[in-house]
């Protein structure tokens, strides 16, 4: 997705995007407004083309590429919904233990996208899993807006139950050090919030892009050391970071933060124009540096 073309598109536009993206808009209306911009000048193509997301953009490593190996597993969630699934993706060729690490999507299930982002790991030495929370439906839909409706009717309690079982079965990969990471996306960086704080020695590291924090009373719990991403342009996830960093001082843990200069929400998402590449790439690098520093 081209820089120009983002620089073309007015800053309200990602701003009403967001707001339809988490339910705060529905598409109706989120068209209306995008076509009071057509109205002036803008082509209305252009804009949902850009905006929304095209998945044959996301794809940095292949699911053939030969030095990683892609599955799917199931495990149990008795608290949550019985039973969870995920892609887990390990390198070939593994000699002795590894990191595992947790990739947690956005609020629309197991798009094409993060299961990229669990294969770009792989390929980086770590061992990836990646669930989808729509498993108990059917899973990830093969579209967004469906995968967005279907995530906001499961109960919220329950898909945290499920990703917390997730990264108890990762952690007792039976490869793996021991050590657990987690990164995740919108939502999904809201979660690594959320499981940095329910269980203080479950994580050994996360890694929350644009990601609200957990609830106040579970904060005190948290030990783990954080990498937070933000994007300047973000304000409703912004917001919350005042007092999010206030508590996490208080808590003496160690926390580092990252607010990316004319990044939006989502700036790591190659699928939208949304993506901004040099941010994104500084972005994942600190991630993987982060990690290997973490968990080895």
């Amino acid at each position: 997705m081209s820089n120009h073309l983002q620089r073309e598109i007015p800053q309200e536009a990602f701003d009403w995007y967001d707001e339809y993206a988490h339910g705060g808009m529905d598409r109706r209306t989120f068209l209306k407004k995008l076509g009071s911009l057509a109205a002036v000048g803008y082509s209305m193509t252009v804009l949902t083309s850009a905006l929304l997301p095209n998945y044959a953009l996301a794809e940095q490593v292949s699911f053939n590429d030969p030095e990683i190996l892609a599955t799917y597993e199931t495990f149990a969630s008795p608290l949550g919904h019985d039973e969870g699934q995920g892609y887990l993706v390990v390198p070939k060729n593994m000699s002795g233990p590894r990191p595992v690490v947790l990739v947690v999507h956005e609020n629309r299930g197991l798009n094409p996208y993060i299961k990229d982002v669990a294969r770009r790991l792989a390929k980086a030495g770590f061992i990836a899993f990646a669930p989808d929370a729509l498993f108990p439906l059917g899973g990830y839909p093969g579209n967004d807006d469906e995968g967005r409706a279907m995530q906001k009717n499961l109960e919220r309690s329950k898909i945290e139950q499920d990703f917390l079982a997730a990264a108890k079965f990762l952690k007792g990969h039976p490869q793996g050090n021991g050590k657990l990471g987690a990164v995740g996306f919108c939502f999904g960086g809201y979660m690594v919030n959320y499981l940095a704080a329910v269980e203080s020695n479950l994580l050994s590291a996360g890694v929350p892009f644009y990601g609200t924090p957990a609830a106040a009373e579970l904060r005190d719990n948290i030990k783990s050391p954080l990498l937070v991403h933000l994007g300047e342009l973000d304000e409703r996830v912004n917001k919350t970071w005042p007092d999010y960093e206030k508590d996490l001082k208080r808590l003496n843990v160690p926390y580092t933060v990252h607010v990316y200069k004319g990044a939006n929400h989502g700036f790591h998402n190659d699928s939208t124009v949304r993506y901004d590449k040099a941010n994104a790439e500084v972005a994942w690098q600190r991630t993987l540096d982060f990690f290997k520093e973490t968990l080895s």
